[in-house]
């Protein structure tokens, strides 16, 4: 075979979609870093939806100017104050809008304790300490009482990234979302039962692969744009 002649597609060609036409390139962006308000004394309520930090916005800035070289051709995101500033930074270099997925939210841990009241106030302290514990060593969100099951949270988030795959075949697109979210599409791709198997990094990018009924994962956590200029912005 000459060498300007392009080789036929080989079994793991098809099987991780690469130099495979029509792919749909998904790119699942955490937000950036937000205001953190004192999640153990502090009322739930203001713990759901906290806005960009100064460094988030930094982030966020980052982010949108290394996905500002390539083409995106829609943008969505989450609701979450948080995770709608950085789709919007990432979508303004594209002069498009980002479409709000409502599924896309993050996973709603003590939803059902009153707004105004802190966990610690409502569990006791021996009891969140205990669960806690229990995350560090299973990590499933069904440890949280009073909050959203991890089966519900990955039939929802999957089930939103499997429909914006549906109507953007051959396309590139960006979904701003949250580390659970991320988590909950790449575990459920790769078989992985755990809820939080990685950390991503605020404002890290993770690319996903999707035709032929195959979904792909080409990339995660990766942070090289926070790290530019000998000073980083790399956070959790």
């Amino acid at each position: 075979m000459s060498h300007g002649t392009a080789r036929p597609p080989v079994v793991f060609d098809r099987a991780f979609l690469t130099g495979v036409e029509g792919v749909t390139e998904l790119i699942l962006v955490r937000h950036g870093e937000q205001y953190v308000a004192d999640q153990r004394t502090g009322p739930v309520g203001e713990t759901v939806d906290p806005p960009l930090s100064e460094r988030g916005l930094q982030q966020a800035k980052v982010v949108g100017e290394r996905l500002s070289v390539d083409r995106i051709d829609r943008v969505y995101a989450s609701p979450l104050r948080r995770a709608l500033e950085t789709g919007c930074e990432i979508a303004r270099h594209h002069r498009i809008e980002p479409e709000v997925i409502h599924d896309l939210r993050e996973v709603e841990v003590f939803r059902d304790i009153p707004a105004d009241r802190s966990a610690a106030d409502f569990l006791g302290e021996g009891l969140l300490a205990g669960i806690r514990e229990r995350m560090l060593r299973e990590r499933k969100w069904d440890v949280y009482p009073y909050s959203e099951s991890s089966f519900e949270f990955r039939k929802r988030t999957v089930n939103a990234v499997e429909a914006i795959i549906a109507e953007n075949e051959g396309k590139r697109v960006v979904i701003a979302c949250h580390g659970g979210v991320i988590n909950a599409y790449v575990g459920h791709i790769s078989g992985v039962d755990s809820d939080m198997f990685f950390r991503p990094a605020h404002a890290s990018i993770h690319i996903v692969f999707s035709g032929e009924g195959v979904r792909a994962l080409q990339t995660l956590n990766d942070v090289h744009h926070l790290r530019t200029g000998g000073w980083s912005l790399v956070s959790h």
